[in-house]
């Protein structure tokens, strides 16, 4: 009888012990597909915004028409990935002055810009374009006490345009 017990418990005892393995292989595998999504879903945003800029490009629309069209003449730059850079490379032949840069791995970024870390004392400029727009609230709300000026998102400009 012994015996049996003994069998049965350890038949138990290792069936939870591989269902539990499983679970936590099945749990890292989720966790790396949801990874996976997030950071497609992050790149599909950035090809569709891309695209709209190039479609607006190729109506004869301007960045620049936007900031003459709501009096805005010296801006920072939030973001220096892809979009930003392309951002700050269209706007430097234009009469829009890009003030400074704005990023949180300002350390890493190699520019002859003025460039600032989010938690460093910002100068004053009309506004603030925010060039990742997956994270544009949280940007938004983070410089909202930092700075007095309006905060945009580089796709409610193009959106206007």
């Amino acid at each position: 009888m012994r015996k049996k017990t003994a069998f049965i418990l350890s038949v138990v005892t290792g069936g939870i012990g591989f269902f539990a393995g499983m679970s936590i292989v099945l749990s890292k595998e989720i966790k790396k597909r949801l990874e996976v999504k997030e950071l497609a879903d992050k790149h599909l945003v950035l090809v569709q915004l891309l695209d709209k800029w190039l479609a607006e490009k190729q109506r004869g629309k301007q960045l620049e028409d936007y900031f003459h069209q709501n009096g805005i003449k010296n801006i920072a730059i939030y973001g220096m990935g892809y979009v930003g850079e392309r951002l700050y490379e269209e706007l430097s032949n234009s009469d829009i002055t890009v003030e400074y840069l704005i990023d949180k791995n300002a350390g890493n970024i190699n520019t002859d810009m003025k460039i600032f870390t989010p938690d460093e004392e910002l100068p004053k400029v009309d506004a603030v374009i925010v060039t990742p727009v997956t994270f544009f609230d949280e940007i938004e709300e983070m410089l909202a006490g930092k700075i007095a000026c309006s905060v945009i998102s580089i796709e409610d400009i193009l959106y206007e345009l």
